[in-house]
């Protein structure tokens, strides 16, 4: 029996979207052990999976390299025959490097790859096209697969699915106004101006952490709806996919939520602010629409991620979406 292991350590979104791995692999070989390793704090997302044998999780948050050395520690009792790491820094390369694999693969930009076995030129965009995230973990494994790119899944439980099932009385969307980064954030103001333009039958369900509820809050306070919910703080990572997944729209940053939708096949819009689609992790639902601002911003993209405060103060990028953008992602909104 084959032994795998995928090293994603980062956000929670990157996880979501490495699970295309797990989905390929088992496709390829059904019978083969699959384990998954990942920072403490998201193995939530990879719970029920049916495909994968063991989550190690990393605490990545105390004693960062004591438990470095750990982890590298019970992986090498694991005697797996491929790694497969989807990162590029230092602190995965040296498990993958020290994993005692047979195969070691990994990108490139990672500062260990000259010790891996295979390592995979990573772009962010290619002269004529956009490669998706998923392609690029995809070519990580194409060498001893194929080049087929499948969508990243999570799996709900049944318990999960009876958790949300209370919200899901009348037709509802859902609005995920936070992100670890205030670039990639819709002002709350913009959600608010939206919200109140949602025709009064829809439950606004308002969804994220429980670092959220704050934000949430002001927004449910201020806006001028009936119907305004916020859940933040209230459901797990499977919980919210699962209720995503029957909303009429979810509306989402360039973040995490707009992972779980492609995960779940679920329609999904989702603000860009100061990242651009183009650099490979936008939504992958078959009913999807990207916001974005219209007009040419010199300043945009700030950075390949999000940053902390607008750096030239204006913070265009946001505010200079119009909320009429939102409202034609939604047929059903302009009646």
């Amino acid at each position: 029996m084959q032994k795998f292991l995928v090293i994603q350590t980062a956000f929670i979104g990157d996880v979501v979207l490495a699970t295309s791995l797990v989905e390929k692999l088992h496709y390829h070989f059904p019978k083969a052990q699959i384990d998954f390793l990942l920072r403490k704090g998201n193995e939530g997302l990879l719970a029920n999976h049916p495909f994968l044998n063991e989550v190690i999780i990393w605490n990545k948050q105390k004693q960062k390299l004591r438990n470095l050395w750990k982890t590298i520690r019970l992986v090498r009792k694991r005697k797996y025959d491929k790694v497969i790491n989807v990162q590029r820094f230092a602190a995965t390369g040296i498990l993958t490097a020290f994993s005692g694999a047979k195969e070691t693969i990994g990108f490139d930009k990672n500062p260990l790859s000259f010790l891996f076995s295979k390592k995979v030129k990573h772009v962010i965009r290619g002269e004529h096209n956009v490669k998706h995230e998923i392609e690029r973990n995809t070519d990580l494994v194409r060498h001893f697969c194929d080049a087929l790119v499948v969508r990243p899944r999570l799996y709900p439980s049944s318990n999960d699915q009876a958790k949300v099932m209370i919200y899901k009385a009348n037709e509802f969307i859902t609005i995920s106004p936070a992100s670890v980064w205030f670039t990639k954030q819709f002002p709350k103001e913009k959600w608010i101006e939206f919200i109140n333009t949602v025709p009064s039958n829809y439950t606004v369900y308002l969804l994220g952490s429980s670092a959220d509820v704050d934000l949430c809050d002001k927004i449910r306070t201020a806006a001028d709806h009936p119907s305004v919910v916020n859940l933040s703080g209230q459901l797990s990572f499977l919980e919210s996919a699962a209720l995503m997944k029957d909303a009429v729209m979810n509306y989402v940053n360039d973040s995490a939520p707009m992972h779980f939708a492609s995960a779940m096949n679920a329609p999904v819009t989702a603000v860009y602010c100061s990242t651009l689609p183009s650099f490979g992790f936008g939504p992958l639902s078959d009913r999807s629409s990207i916001v974005e601002i219209q007009e040419i911003l010199l300043c945009r993209p700030c950075g390949l991620h999000g940053r902390k405060a607008c750096p030239l103060g204006h913070f265009n990028c946001a505010y200079k979406i119009k909320v009429e953008q939102l409202i034609s992602a939604m047929p059903a909104l302009q009646d």
